[in-house]
C-alpha cells in the first residue's frame, strides 16, 4: 500500500527541489541595486503615469472575492450536469443540498450589504 504513494512523494519532491533551485539561482545571478529607483512604487515594470493616490473601496475587492467564491462553486455544476443520468436521484437532491448552501450564503451576503457598492454616508441616509 505504500507502494502506491510514491509517485506523488516524488512529484511533490520535485516540486519542491525546483523551487528551491530557482529561488537559489534567483538569489545568486540577480543583480543588488540600491537608492530611491528600487524602493519607487512601480506598475508592471513601468513608473507610474498618475502620481496621485487613488483610493479604492474595500467593498470593491470584497464583491470581487464573493464573485470569485460563487463562480467557482458554478463550476462544480458542470460536471454535475454531466453525470446526473447515472447518478440517478440520489445525485441530484445531494446537488441541490448543495445549491441551496450557496443560495443562504448568497442571501447571507446580501442581507449583510455585501452587494451595496454606496459609500456608507448614502447607506445611513437610507436608513433614516
Amino acid at each position: 500500500m505504500p507502494q502506491d504513494h510514491y509517485p506523488v512523494l516524488l512529484a511533490l519532491g520535485l516540486a519542491l527541489a525546483l523551487g528551491v533551485v530557482m529561488l537559489m539561482l534567483s538569489a545568486l545571478m540577480s543583480r543588488r541595486m540600491g537608492g530611491r529607483v528600487s524602493l519607487d512604487t512601480y506598475e508592471s515594470g513601468e513608473p507610474l503615469l498618475d502620481r496621485s493616490h487613488k483610493r479604492i473601496s474595500v467593498l470593491f475587492f470584497l464583491i470581487a472575492i464573493d464573485f470569485v467564491v460563487f463562480d467557482v462553486e458554478a463550476a462544480f455544476l458542470y460536471p454535475w450536469a454531466l453525470v446526473i443520468r447515472e447518478g440517478g436521484w440520489p445525485l441530484f437532491w445531494a446537488m441541490m443540498v448543495f445549491v441551496g448552501l450557496i443560495l443562504v450564503g448568497f442571501a447571507y451576503i446580501w442581507k449583510k450589504g455585501g452587494l451595496d457598492l454606496r459609500p456608507e454616508r448614502q447607506k445611513r441616509s437610507l436608513r433614516g
